[in-house]
């Protein structure tokens, strides 16, 4: 199995755990060097071991961007999409720290989507708070905008995934399709919040948060099944 496919498929299930608010807890040292090793040898299993026991630091990560305007569960998503590139492509040789690498490979994820929507919300000066640093400073679009472009991963890996989800939306029924389409900014759709997506379909957000978890469950199945 490929970096990409793996990539997809890990962050589909990844997404419905953390959406579950569960948490496995991390691995000792000597736990994840031994999972790092069978990783570097092709073990599946020891990639998805190490993606699940790292989802706390998701979560830790998303609430530096909590008052950027943008859900939780929107920036859960996101977050987790970088945890799963930077598990993929952790190198033990390099001389980091995981949680250091796969911590900058999150922040970097939520980044780019933030300047993803920046288009829409012309209305929002550029000078708005739209998080905190760890020291506590408010942190602007403008700070944002204004940072490297030097990030862990490049943009044709967004195509790639967003190619393997397309290839299996025909299991999901016209409503589920719509709104994973709408949700990750497929087929040229603008991406979405889970918000925007029910006013625009008439119906609760809670609704559209239930149709995308029934819509990754089988989006899962059917890429682990391929």
């Amino acid at each position: 199995m490929d970096l990409f496919t793996a990539a997809a498929k890990q962050a589909t299930y990844c997404i419905f755990y953390l959406h579950n608010s569960v948490f496995p807890p991390l691995l000792s040292a000597e736990e994840e060097r031994e999972c790092l090793e069978r990783m570097a040898a092709g073990d599946e299993d020891a990639r998805s071991q190490l993606i699940e026991h790292n989802l706390r630091l998701v979560a830790h990560i998303v609430k530096k961007f909590e008052s950027s305007g943008v859900g939780r569960d929107d920036l859960l998503s996101i977050g987790t999409i970088g945890l799963v590139k930077g598990i993929s492509t952790f190198r033990m040789d390099k001389g980091a720290r995981l949680a250091t690498y796969t911590a900058r490979c999150i922040e970097n994820e939520i980044l780019m989507h933030l300047r993803s929507i920046r288009n829409q919300r012309t209305e929002v000066s550029l000078y708005d708070p739209v998080g905190v640093d760890k020291e506590g400073n408010a942190v602007t679009l403008m700070d944002i905008l204004g940072e490297s472009e030097d990030t862990v991963h490049e943009k044709v890996e967004l195509e790639e995934e967003k190619r393997i989800l397309l290839e299996h939306l025909h299991v999901l029924d016209e409503k589920e399709s719509y709104v994973l389409r709408l949700r990750y900014g497929l087929d040229g759709c603008h991406r979405l919040t889970q918000r925007q997506i029910a006013a625009r379909l008439d119906i609760s957000r809670s609704y559209v948060s239930r149709i995308e978890k029934k819509a990754i469950q089988k989006l899962r199945r059917a890429i682990e099944e391929a």
